[in-house]
């Protein structure tokens, strides 16, 4: 557990970075630290593992002051993953992942072996163990440095916008595999964002900072869409909460309907309206609109249209899956993805106003544990 007890930073000319943050980010939890520019998050990240050191306060690691732990220690036993990896050019993946179990004295070959196990953890191919960073995407960079800071198996992790500075689809797949690697691992994190959905997807609480480094609101995701603590909350976390917030909400059952399908290499009967493409397996593929078609149906005609959701997924994501299709007909699938059936928007709506509001405990603005299966639903 990390514990900020009346936190403040002012720097030589007088500005306040930080001011009296008082913060507990739980053990095996990802707290995420978010606000607009100048609200002190990067500051406070960095002050937990001493690259800067407090104006006055206190913060704790599981009970201990780090002023008064070494802070060369300090820093070895905590990941650190920055937002562009801040590999070393001149160093091979597997030598960069490998970084601090060699400051610890590991030998070579135990360190190469866990480098090796965290380069296919994160999601990467082996073969680019001998590669150089310049050699590699940002995305593929990114997992480097996730993997790095895993390497000798901290107990916390500080992550500083990590994920920014990748286009947003593979922003989006890193953000899938770091709550994997996390469901996986249980580490105490504190992740720093100024991106209000990522933190919502992400963290399991949510401290939101204003500028000059107050703490305007911590909570759970759901509990800060809504319930926001004021204006600026309300206003940071946007207009459209509402709409976020039904990713926390299961959607009950639908009413699916039947869709005529048609197996990607063959020819739709006539039809004038949208048809659904599947793959053998019942998979949907896409929509095609049989009238257009000069040939049996190829990947190339398909219209993807969005997205599909899960028979046990979440409201919004059976109201997008509505909304995004061409033929407006959401795409509804089981949990090895073959197609159950199919519902329109105005039937999801009136699902989300017969659903009863669950009530939110309190208690998960002080940033309880959440159910994990709260993210598989979004």
């Amino acid at each position: 557990m990390i514990r900020f007890d009346r936190v403040t930073k002012q720097f030589p000319d007088g500005t306040t970075a930080v001011d009296e943050l008082d913060l507990t980010a739980p053990t095996g939890q990802i707290t995420v630290l978010v606000g607009p520019s100048g609200c002190g998050k990067t500051t406070s990240l960095r002050m937990v593992n001493r690259m800067i050191e407090p104006t006055s306060g206190a913060i704790f690691l599981d009970g201990a002051d780090v002023a008064d732990l070494k802070a060369a220690e300090l820093r070895r036993g905590m990941g650190y993953v920055i937002q562009h990896a801040g590999l070393f050019p001149h160093k091979t993946i597997v030598d960069n992942i490998g970084t601090v179990p060699g400051l610890l004295g590991w030998s070579r070959a135990k360190t190469r072996e866990r480098s090796m196990e965290l380069l296919e953890r994160v999601g990467l191919d082996p073969a680019l163990a001998n590669r150089y960073p310049s050699q590699l995407s940002g995305g593929q960079q990114q997992r480097v440095g996730v993997a790095r800071a895993l390497a000798a198996d901290p107990p916390v992790m500080l992550m500083d916008e990590p994920f920014s500075a990748v286009d947003p689809v593979v922003r989006d797949q890193l953000q899938d595999e770091f709550l994997r690697l996390q469901a996986e691992l249980g580490k105490t994190i504190v992740f720093v964002t100024h991106d209000i959905d990522e933190a919502i997807k992400l963290g399991d609480q949510v401290a939101v900072l204003r500028v000059g480094g107050r703490l305007a609101q911590v909570a759970t995701p759901e509990y800060l869409l809504t319930h926001p603590a004021d204006d600026f909350v309300a206003d940071f976390v946007g207009r459209d909460r509402g709409y976020r917030a039904l990713s926390f909400q299961s959607a009950p059952r639908l009413p699916l309907h039947q869709e005529r399908t048609v197996v990607l290499g063959e020819t739709p009967d006539e039809a004038r309206e949208w048809v659904l493409v599947v793959s053998e397996r019942r998979e949907p593929l896409g929509w095609v609109e049989p009238a257009r078609l000069t040939a049996p149906v190829g990947e190339a005609d398909l219209q993807r249209g969005g997205t599909v959701a899960r028979s046990e997924g979440s409201l919004r994501a059976a109201l997008d899956a509505a909304l995004s299709s061409p033929s407006r007909r959401g795409v509804i699938v089981d949990d090895v993805g073959e197609l159950i059936g199919t519902v329109r928007a105005h039937e999801v709506l009136a699902a989300i106003e017969d659903a009863d509001r669950p009530e939110v405990d309190p208690a998960q603005a002080r940033g309880v544990e959440p159910s994990r299966d709260r993210r598989a639903a979004r």
